[in-house]
């Protein structure tokens, strides 16, 4: 069951990013990529890492993606102008891929996560909270300094003449 499982989100997940670079609409394009991390994130967390799968939600498919958005708002770089396309043919393969997460994550929180492979020592999230923020706070700083640097950036490159 989890063999299969593994190879859905797998696929979901290649199908999402392809999906994701070939739209020419951003906001699309974003939201395939928010798929596409949640599908990685329930990989990590069938795997046994359920912490890597929540910092997975958190940052990638929350904050990063939230920054992307504001990014393109900011530079004005909407819908090109073209045709109007159906509802289904725009968002159809979306809502397949989405339901198809949905179903897995239903299914494998009613199963629990899995197990950690032999050999990899499980620590706690306190542990890694401590070992991030006491040995690697200068590298943690220094990523908060660059998106600071980027979402400044952003407001510099769409502020109004």
């Amino acid at each position: 069951m989890s063999a299969t499982l593994f190879y859905i989100l797998s696929l979901s997940t290649v199908l999402a990013t392809l999906m994701a670079i070939t739209r020419r609409e951003l906001v699309h394009a974003i939201a395939y990529l928010v798929l596409s991390f949640f599908s990685i994130a329930l990989i990590f967390y069938m795997m046994g890492a359920p912490l890597i799968a929540a910092l997975e939600v958190i940052v990638y498919a929350g904050a990063i993606m939230v920054l992307f958005l504001f990014i393109v708002m900011m530079l004005e770089m909407g819908v090109p102008k073209a045709a109007p396309k159906p509802f289904l043919r725009t968002w159809g393969p979306a809502g397949f891929i989405a339901l198809t997460i949905l179903v897995c994550t239903c299914v494998l929180f009613a199963s629990g996560p899995g197990m950690p492979a032999d050999g990899v020592k499980f620590i706690s999230p306190r542990t890694f909270g401590h070992t991030l923020f006491s040995g690697y706070a200068l590298a943690v700083e220094a990523v908060s300094l660059l998106l600071l640097f980027a979402l400044v950036g952003a407001l510099y490159l769409g502020r109004r003449e």
